[in-house]
């Protein structure tokens, strides 16, 4: 298996040098961007497996960054910033990162998190039956893009997270999915107290089908348990 490929997209030297010292010691290849320009110059000339990025950047900053990011396919996020506070945080997430994390940081977690997502993203094959391209209430879930395809043909780029879940929920219509099973599906993490990363990702992912469906209705939240998707499998 090939060395995984990770970018730290940090303008602060010292940060910058100490997460690059950090995952070079674990056996990762670690390159180093300060901004925008520089992170898409390595896109162009590497395999990047996952990138950590900070939200306060030259130029772009890291918010504008994860759009971009999420454009291409099979890169994890993860969000390492100092803005701490709620609205950052849910937006990041909404905005597609895998995981957020505030500065000062434990160096052990944000490595167990990094190995985590990357377990995640290398691991191409699905480990069930589904077919690439799944069909349900007139919409279709495509594994090779990555993509959801409305009725009218609109087609939406997913997220990871989103993607994961997603593809969660149709390997099992109509069962009660915790948000214990779906944090571990979409992250390789087990949920943390006040963790809304599922929340977040299930409103995010209603959205895409507001236009043509009843999107409470197709992905139900049963209060305490979880989430069951009571849509229409078409395998």
């Amino acid at each position: 298996m090939l060395t995984p490929n990770i970018l730290i997209v940090e303008d602060e030297v010292v940060t910058r040098t100490t997460l690059k010292s950090l995952f070079e010691a674990e056996g990762y290849n670690v390159f180093e961007a300060e901004n925008g320009s520089e992170m898409h110059e390595f896109f162009e000339n590497h395999a990047i497996n996952l990138v950590i990025m900070d939200i306060n950047l030259p130029g772009k900053n890291g918010l504008i960054l994860a759009r971009e990011v999420r454009d291409r396919k099979n890169i994890g996020l993860i969000f390492l910033t100092g803005r701490d506070n709620d609205v950052d945080r849910i937006l990041g997430l909404e905005i597609g990162a895998d995981d957020y994390l505030t500065k000062p940081f434990n160096p052990r977690e944000l490595t167990i998190r990094a190995r985590n997502l990357l377990t995640r993203t290398l691991n191409n094959a699905e480990d069930d039956d589904l077919p690439s391209r799944v069909s349900f209430n007139g919409w279709t879930l495509d594994s090779d893009s990555r993509s959801l395809i409305s009725p009218s043909k609109k087609e939406f780029r997913l997220p990871r997270s989103e993607f994961r879940a997603l593809h969660l929920f149709l390997s099992n219509p109509g069962k009660i999915l915790t948000r214990e099973q779906l944090i571990m599906e979409m992250t390789g993490r087990e949920l943390r107290p006040n963790d809304r990363t599922v929340d977040v990702t299930i409103r995010r992912i209603r959205k895409h089908f507001e236009s043509e469906v009843n999107a409470d209705e197709l992905i139900v939240t049963i209060h305490g348990e979880g989430y069951r998707f009571c849509g229409s499998v078409d395998v």
